[in-house]
């Protein structure tokens, strides 16, 4: 087992890079071929190459400008990491988390520009959930709100626990956003009831309407996205990087360009070795045994 452990006033070992705000984002440290991710509101574990990525900034995992350097960091590490073929996506205490940090955005650097920078450290802060190489399984054990809903809507596969909630309260503390998120979740009718009136959509209705694999008592949420996530790191990690690049790119597109796209794919994942013993150890009826080559 290989852990990315959270390291509170502790001189870094390397280097450590300093972003937005002077927020120490990234230590990287090197023993004996383990990479640990050290940040100060996310925890990390790697078992059997499922890595946990926990969001922990108590008491509701709020989202603040280190909070969005530290996603983005460690979202890109998941991408390099070979040890890594999925990631399971969750939040500490209660709440998965219940968006912006409204007590940080008083303090915020109010210079020419900082509004603006911003604004793109939070919008990459989900973009590297969807953008990152290796599939990602939201586990909603509590409320996501607001930037809250939006990671969860960058994750590629979503299992709540029955006291979780997708909601945009913006429209009640004014503010606005995650409606493009939440679109990518639900249809017309429900995501505008969602940000004119602030709804929060419950667990077990995310299973009725299809929008979550699962919806299960919160002792048993990380269980069942670990179960999903061992299935998929079974998977060549080859096919699944494709796979999720291809999922993406499709994703907007019409269907004639996006099979067309898909079809150049699949003879791309041609000239790897996992793609011919997939399809031999299929003929031998065997385990395959993937390289990730």
């Amino acid at each position: 087992m290989q852990r990315c452990a959270r390291q509170r006033n502790k001189r870094p070992d390397k280097m450590t890079e300093r972003g937005l705000y002077g927020v120490a984002v990234l230590t990287t440290k090197q023993q004996k071929g383990r990479v640990a991710v050290e940040n100060e509101l996310l925890r990390c574990e790697v078992v059997d190459n499922v890595a946990t990525v926990t969001m922990d900034n108590p008491p509701v995992n709020a989202q603040n400008p280190p909070f969005f350097t530290e996603m983005a960091q460690t979202f890109d590490a998941m991408s390099d990491r070979d040890d890594v073929r999925v990631v399971v996506l969750t939040g500490a205490g209660k709440c998965f988390s219940a968006g912006v940090d409204l007590k940080f955005r008083g303090g915020v650097p109010t210079g020419p520009g900082s509004g603006w920078q911003t604004s793109r450290l939070a919008r990459e802060s989900f973009h590297c959930v969807m953008e990152c190489k290796k599939p990602v399984i939201g586990a909603l054990n509590g409320p996501a709100l607001g930037a809250g809903l939006a990671i969860a809507a960058s994750c590629d596969i979503l299992v709540a626990a029955e006291t979780a909630t997708l909601g945009l309260p913006e429209i009640n503390v004014g503010l606005l956003g995650g409606g493009r998120h939440a679109m990518r979740l639900f249809g017309h009718s429900l995501t505008r009831r969602m940000m004119f009136t602030g709804y929060r959509v419950p667990g077990p209705e995310l299973y009725r309407l299809g929008i979550v694999e699962a919806c299960v008592p919160v002792e048993q949420l990380l269980e069942t996205a670990q179960g999903i996530a061992k299935e998929i790191a079974s998977k060549s990690p080859v096919a699944m990087v494709l796979a999720k690049q291809a999922l993406n790119t499709i994703e907007e597109m019409s269907v004639r360009d996006g099979y067309r796209f898909e079809q150049n794919m699949t003879a791309e994942l041609g000239r790897y070795e996992d793609s011919r013993e997939a399809m031999l150890a299929f003929l031998q009826k065997r385990d395959p045994v993937f390289k990730g080559q």
